[in-house]
């Protein structure tokens, strides 16, 4: 049975490029509208499996013709969009708002080389298409609305098991798919007394790692940084790969650092979650880190974190009930890679409660 798509973008070349792209592989039945308004009338009539979603259209852009989607009759949606710096940051909220994934147009707004993430467009609306929807934007809305406040009004910490002081070193985190929504709702309830460095190996474009690096930095008790240089890694901070490359964990004589590095093609998606788990373990004994692997299609993670529980740390991966997509965490469970298997909204006090 084919897949229904319905195409959303205001120029009819990309209109037409997108429909044969998907068309050409035999599994998609695609439907097209030329903006926000023409795609409402159209979802009226028809509920199509996935929604393609442009940013910037007349009448009604894509950010409002998303919201009223979710509020209404929600259906998963992929964002094509350009990689400018305010296509970025709408991208970002679109994800908030409940978009499932995005797809970059690599030449612009009417992108001639679409062809160029004709692959990505297919893997992406196909995953879309069997994706768990998630309504993020309220929540995430109260918490950057609580943390205007969170230097007067510190959140309330988690309990904490007894245990010894300084048990961990080093926190890291992994996602992809629903990851930056995902991200945005648990990073901002860590405390600002956590105590250990967080790292975080997000897919996503270089162009988006800055802005979401930013939106997060308003909402976090723990300061937020995109890694776009060598940076030590302290207590009170939370570190993001630069996109497009892998990050990784390396020592100098004056402790731990973090780096960007040039993605390596020995693996698939970047940054790497798999390269910075590794990085970690040569540096860092294996007890004395934290990971936790969440939404996102694929395996990346799933090896060095199950390396990470045999040589006794702790790991969480998110639970399928709550998972946009279950590849990543669903894979480190199938192999026996979690310490424990939790939905998104227990993940941040199991976290608390390991790091001393």
């Amino acid at each position: 049975m084919s897949t229904s798509v319905l195409v959303v973008d205001d120029s009819a070349l990309m209109r037409r490029v997108l429909k044969d792209i998907l068309t050409s592989t035999g599994e998609f039945e695609v439907r097209t509208a030329r903006n926000g308004v023409d795609a409402l009338e159209q979802l009226g009539r028809m509920r199509p499996d996935v929604v393609t979603l442009d940013v910037n259209m007349p009448e009604m852009d894509g950010l409002t013709c998303l919201a009223q989607i979710m509020e209404q009759d929600p259906v998963p949606v992929v964002m094509v969009s350009s990689l400018t710096d305010h296509n970025a940051l709408a991208t970002l909220e679109a994800l908030e708002l409940g978009a499932i994934d995005y797809v970059p147009k690599p030449g612009g707004t009417v992108s001639l080389n679409i062809e160029d993430v004709s692959d990505e467009l297919v893997t992406k609306v196909r995953a879309a298409a069997k994706a768990r929807l998630r309504r993020a934007g309220g929540l995430t809305a109260r918490v950057r609305a609580q943390n205007r406040q969170v230097t007067a009004s510190p959140r309330p910490q988690a309990r904490r098991e007894p245990g010894a002081a300084g048990a961990v070193d080093l926190v890291l985190i992994g996602s992809s798919t629903g990851g930056p929504a995902l991200l945005s709702e648990l990073l901002p309830r860590l405390p600002s007394s956590l105590g250990a460095p967080v790292v975080v190996a997000q897919h996503i474009p270089a162009s988006f790692t800055a802005a979401l690096a930013g939106r997060l930095d308003e909402i976090c008790a723990l300061r937020v940084h995109e890694v776009d240089r060598i940076m030590n890694l302290r207590r009170g901070n939370i570190y993001i790969g630069r996109g497009n490359a892998d990050v990784v964990v390396a020592r100098r004589t004056s402790g731990l650092i973090v780096k960007s590095v040039p993605a390596s093609a020995e693996y698939r998606w970047h940054p790497s979650v798999d390269r910075l788990v590794g990085s970690a373990r040569r540096y860092v004994d294996p007890q004395r880190l934290v990971c936790a692997l969440l939404t996102g299609m694929g395996d990346d993670g799933a090896t060095e974190m199950l390396a990470v529980k045999q040589g006794g740390g702790r790991t969480v991966a998110e639970a399928e009930e709550t998972a946009v997509v279950w590849g990543m965490p669903g894979e480190l469970a199938r192999r026996g890679g979690a310490t424990a298997v939790l939905p998104a909204h227990e993940i941040v006090d199991r976290l608390t409660d390991w790091v001393r």
